[in-house]
């Protein structure tokens, strides 16, 4: 099957290929660890993870790489002010993103280097910088000349007419329209960490650790390197200068963005009180896997404007599709019943991810496969063999979604006794009893579905 990506270096939609036959070599700018991940991030996170799902429902082998970015501004400046030691500041926050990823159901990247234990790497990526004549030395630091490298802004498609040679701007962080000399090693400066390097006492810039890392572990050319569109400029644009600047080589075949992620329309922000971590939506009582499918639900390339009435929708949706679940391991087969077809479901939902992960259409496909299987059920018109195909097909399409619960409801015991009760009556021809029982249970906030057999409690 062709698979088809929108590159963002060549601007347009081509047919993916990968170095080496099913064998996908993938990297996915990861988190600075100075606080909580916040759900923008998460949306660019959930977009890879699916990106890398769909990669293997296709049959590859997927070796992705994640780095940790443990030493910046922000971590030291943070770990200062609690008196804590960067290392234990950053481990705090690292673990609680790894935390927030089981919790979203995100798969684990086969290996997250971080910045602090790659020291070594970057060094010897600037030192071959320094030996192709492309830096320069000044109060201490290291900086990549951008008027010395002619192939620059080919991502970002940047005007390298406009660059000021030897403009500097010596931080981590970047305004997007900031065209300048970007920094590699960063001198000592007091109360700041700092190694040993050819170019005196300092630590790594921000950009030299994902070129340094990703080159690492996956080899100085390889598939597919994804982030937000944020980070195209100048993040990505610096990485590819000072990757190729080094090695000569084409540096990723395959560049993938997600768009912006708004709230309530709204750029997010802390002081318009729209800015949410996981662990901020999970205290207003809502569900990690809610979360996770309103993430996932809108094209990667498309902006997404998160809403608390969008994730109400999202809570019922994922609850039907886990009720379905749970219906269908229930459901007793008609012996009598033909089977159904069911294959073009799950071969339609496959051929939209293979178009630049159409997930609309994909999520299209699913929902149309549970309203065939609930109707064949509502009918009593399922067969063994077309039960135990659909069974299949859920953990094919939850292979990518990932949004079916690990863990049953949890019922009370109050509940259970109503609803024996009203069966009981039902089971009696005591409708009134019944009607009464079954308005209680909907006011405590559980409905009953009934089979010819049997009852299910659900929650609303």
């Amino acid at each position: 099957m062709k698979v088809h990506f929108y590159n963002t270096m060549s601007s347009k939609l081509e047919e993916f290929k990968s170095i080496k036959p099913n064998i996908v070599k993938l990297y996915t700018c990861g988190p600075t660890v100075y606080n909580y991940a916040h759900i923008g991030n998460f949306r660019a996170y959930i977009f890879e993870d699916i990106l890398k799902r769909t990669l293997k429902i296709l049959g590859n082998k997927v070796i992705h790489v994640m780095n940790i970015t443990d030493i910046d501004d922000k971590t030291i400046k943070n770990s200062f002010k609690q008196g804590r030691t960067l290392k234990e500041y950053t481990d705090f926050y690292t673990n609680a993103f790894f935390d927030d990823l089981d919790l979203l159901h995100i798969d684990r990247a086969d290996f997250y280097p971080r910045a602090t234990e790659h020291i070594k790497e970057m060094i010897e990526l600037i030192e071959k910088l320094d030996k192709n004549g492309l830096t320069y030395k000044k109060d201490n630091s290291v900086y990549f000349s951008i008027s010395k490298y002619n192939k620059y802004g080919k991502l970002s498609n940047i005007d390298i007419e406009n660059v000021k040679s030897g403009a500097r701007y010596d931080a981590d962080e970047y305004e997007k329209d900031d065209i300048r000399d970007f920094v590699l090693w960063k001198g000592k400066k007091e109360n700041e960490p700092f190694w040993e390097s050819p170019y005196g006492e300092g630590r790594p810039g921000w950009h030299i650790e994902c070129s340094a890392m990703s080159m690492k572990y996956l080899g100085k050319t390889f598939d597919i390197h994804t982030g937000g569109v944020d980070n195209i400029f100048p993040h990505h644009e610096n990485e590819i200068a000072q990757s190729e600047g080094a090695t000569g080589k084409k540096f990723v075949n395959y560049w993938m963005h997600c768009e912006h992620l708004i709230v309530e329309g709204k750029k997010m922000s802390k002081s318009l009180g729209n800015f949410y971590t996981l662990r901020d939506l999970i205290e207003k009582g809502y569900s990690a896997l809610a979360i996770r499918y309103l993430l996932l639900s809108a094209h990667y390339r498309s902006k997404l404007n998160f809403t608390l009435k969008g994730l109400d929708d999202a809570e019922r949706t994922v609850q039907k599709i886990n009720d379905f679940k749970k219906r269908l391991m229930e459901y007793i087969p008609n012996k009598q019943a033909s089977q159904i077809e069911l294959r073009k479901f799950m071969d339609n939902f496959i051929n939209y991810l293979s178009s630049d992960l159409n997930i609309s259409g994909a999520l299209a496909q699913f929902h149309e496969f549970m309203k065939a299987v609930n109707s064949a059920m509502s009918s009593n018109a399922l067969s063994e063999i077309s039960k135990d195909e659909a069974l299949k097909m859920m953990e094919q399409f939850d292979g990518v979604l990932a949004i079916l619960s690990e863990e049953e409801q949890d019922i009370p015991e109050e509940i259970y006794k109503l609803a024996e009760e009203r069966w009981n009556a039902k089971k009696n021809k005591e409708w009134a009893l019944s009607d009464s029982l079954r308005d209680k249970i909907l006011n405590l906030g559980y409905t009953v579905e009934d089979s010819k057999d049997n009852y299910r409690i659900l929650k609303k």
